[in-house]
């Protein structure tokens, strides 16, 4: 399916909350990080959810059970059931059973969550290459997981047992910061056997699936910190979506981002969601919104004018996008993004 290439992130007259249903909000670096919620995240989702929008909470990190992550929630002062949230696992393990009879044992690299997810689906989750696997499934397991877990998968995927991925993100935030996530573990797993999972989280057409049919959503933005998972996922599935800057991606990310990574909303954090976004317009040879106008010289961006940090930022990404086209913006930003703070 062929998509339109975005060139500058849109405005809404509407606040997100009303002009959407569904926020199919990710977890790690957008609601919390390292276990804390991020500043405004516990007020602007009350008032979300007080005003009609269904929240539901989507991650990639498949070491924790739903149970798990709504009892966090509810205890950071965001009350939530275990059907509001879709991990990564319950997609993982979908994918599995649609290949494998029933009540088939499967060798887990990973946590508790694909555990669960596998029963739910009628699997048999196993330990070793030994207990006769059909199938491989690793996820991210936290910084307790054994090295010997790895030796496992490599032994059974090197006898050609079928290999299944919750996700490849590289990295996962903390509370110390940016830590290994679930795709560095794959890649220990792929070095040492040459062998390629079937991947089911986010950006791919599984985890967006798994989505839809648990929350039933009709008109869903997509919120997320991570431009090649979150962003990507919403473009793969034809929604909306919203990247917040609390998490990985920064000013010359975003700039930088190729069309598969360009959000249709950008803002600061998840108070986006409860107003509209304004509109970013051409003006002359630039971009203006608010009170900055952007443009695109020879070797560098050029921001003029003054105004709210993020409206700077949204112009920038404009000009940066339309230089761009369907590639990488390699125009420099960095002065422009200093003068926002950014």
């Amino acid at each position: 399916m062929s998509q339109t290439v975005r060139t500058q992130p849109e405005g809404s007259a509407q606040p997100l909350n009303e002009a959407y249903d569904t926020a199919l909000l990710d977890l790690d670096g957008v609601v919390y990080a390292g276990g804390n919620a991020i500043p405004h995240a516990v007020e602007s989702l009350g008032t979300a959810r007080s005003g009609g929008m269904h929240l539901a909470y989507v991650t990639n990190n498949a070491l924790r059970t739903p149970d798990a992550v709504a009892a966090h929630l509810t205890e950071l002062g965001i009350p939530a059931q275990a059907s509001d949230v879709i991990t990564s696992a319950q997609a993982v393990a979908r994918l599995i059973s649609e290949q494998v009879p029933a009540r088939s044992r499967v060798l887990v690299v990973g946590g508790e969550g694909l555990r669960v997810a596998l029963r739910e689906r009628g699997l048999t989750p196993v330990e070793s290459a030994e207990d006769d696997p059909v199938a491989v499934v690793q996820g991210y397991g936290g910084p307790e997981l054994q090295w010997g877990r790895f030796a496992e998968a490599c032994y059974a995927v090197a006898r050609g047992v079928p290999w299944f991925a919750s996700n490849t993100d590289l990295t996962i935030p903390s509370a110390r910061g940016i830590a290994p996530g679930n795709g560095a573990a794959v890649e220990v797993v792929r070095i040492a056997t040459g062998a390629e999972p079937q991947v089911a989280g986010k950006p791919l057409p599984p985890m967006h699936r798994e989505t839809i049919l648990r929350t039933g959503a009709r008109r869903p933005l997509v919120v997320g910190d991570r431009l090649d998972t979150d962003i990507e996922g919403a473009i793969n599935g034809g929604v909306d979506s919203l990247l917040v800057l609390t998490g990985v991606t920064d000013g010359t990310r975003l700039l930088a981002a190729l069309p598969q990574h360009r959000p249709t909303y950008v803002d600061e954090d998840l108070r986006g969601l409860l107003t509209g976004q304004p509109d970013v317009v051409a003006s002359g040879d630039g971009f203006r919104c608010g009170g900055w106008t952007a443009t695109a010289g020879k070797e560098r961006l050029e921001l003029e004018g003054e105004g709210g940090t993020l409206d700077g930022l949204r112009a920038l990404c404009a000009a940066a996008w339309t230089a761009a086209g369907t590639g990488p913006c390699e125009l420099d930003g960095g002065k422009a993004l200093a003068r926002l703070g950014l």
